[in-house]
């Protein structure tokens, strides 16, 4: 597995620790993935309390009103590229940047609401993005919406004192597990063999000191710590 791969940045995604690994070692593999000049991940919860000091440029560029590529991305919860929405040579007009010269984003949705995006730009005199880089960032995104909505699980629901001790996808196993999903069940869930997911659960049980998944969902769930 290539790190130029869909398979390698899935999994990159699913490891990521926390955000801040997320962003500054997974995103830029999938911005060198994708040939792009420039990359970012943004969650609109951290945008709000530095709106006021940002340029005026870059509030433009935030701005539904002002761009249609991000106003695709927030109304359609899809990816999109500018010469999809756009007339050739309009997105100069709105975007002069040469470093800007072709753009392409994407969403991270967690509950049906929209909590963020991934975007990515091209030098003006490189290639366009295409029909086949959308539906490469589409999986990515589905990628990047779970891995977010495990983090948010994590925060809200596991006993902190315990799942810290967990990887992002022991994670997603313990929550599978959770709903009463089999080992097979669990490994279709997150595209990996049957195997994987029972090997997983053996170092999962000796992590926490369990036996069983229904000792381990209690201690994982449980107030205590």
């Amino acid at each position: 597995m290539t790190v130029n791969s869909l398979q390698f940045l899935f999994q990159a995604i699913a490891q990521a620790r926390n955000e801040e690994e997320l962003r500054q070692h997974v995103i830029i593999d999938v911005g060198k993935y994708f040939v792009a000049k420039r990359w970012g991940l943004f969650l609109f919860e951290r945008l709000s309390p530095i709106e006021g000091n940002l340029p005026s440029i870059v509030k433009l560029a935030l701005s539904t009103e002002y761009n249609p590529v991000l106003r695709y991305v927030v109304e359609r919860h899809a990816p999109v590229h500018e010469e999809l929405v756009l007339p050739p040579g309009v997105w100069k007009m709105i975007c002069p940047r040469s470093d800007h010269g072709h753009v392409m984003a994407g969403p991270i949705v967690s509950n049906g609401r929209l909590i963020g995006g991934v975007g990515f730009t091209r030098h003006s005199d490189t290639p366009a993005f295409n029909a086949g880089n959308l539906a490469d960032l589409s999986a990515l995104c589905l990628h990047l919406s779970t891995w977010m909505a495990t983090r948010q699980l994590q925060s809200k629901q596991f006993n902190s004192a315990n799942i810290n001790c967990l990887t992002p996808r022991e994670i997603q196993i313990a929550e599978l597990v959770a709903q009463g999903l089999t080992n097979a069940e669990i490994g279709a869930a997150l595209w990996i063999q049957e195997n994987s997911v029972k090997q997983a659960l053996k170092r999962m049980f000796r992590k926490l000191g369990v036996s069983c998944r229904a000792e381990m969902i209690a201690q994982l769930y449980s107030k205590g710590g």
